[in-house]
């Protein structure tokens, strides 16, 4: 399986939304190599961003699963860099 590295940064404008966003990435946890969240109090929105090791069309419904959520936004930069692993 050819896998890439990627970051997919996420910004949430509703709070509702957090449940739904921690039970996707829980279910990707295989994946995710790092999380970063930033609280922005000021401005009410919660900045995350993620760090994943995985192949290209996870890396693309991950992102898009989460762009679905109400007041969520999510945008992935990959890499070019890739690397075959077996399955196991």
């Amino acid at each position: 399986m050819e896998t890439r590295v990627a970051v997919i940064s996420i910004i949430v404008e509703d709070p509702d939304s957090v449940t739904e966003l921690n039970a996707i990435l829980h279910s990707f946890g295989e994946y995710i190599i790092g999380r970063m969240g930033i609280p922005y109090r000021e401005r009410g929105v919660n900045v995350i961003s993620i760090a994943v090791d995985a192949p290209q069309d996870t890396i693309n419904t991950l992102s898009g699963r989460i762009g679905r959520l109400p007041g969520v936004t999510a945008k992935a930069a990959c890499s070019n860099v890739t690397a075959t692993h077996e399955k196991t």
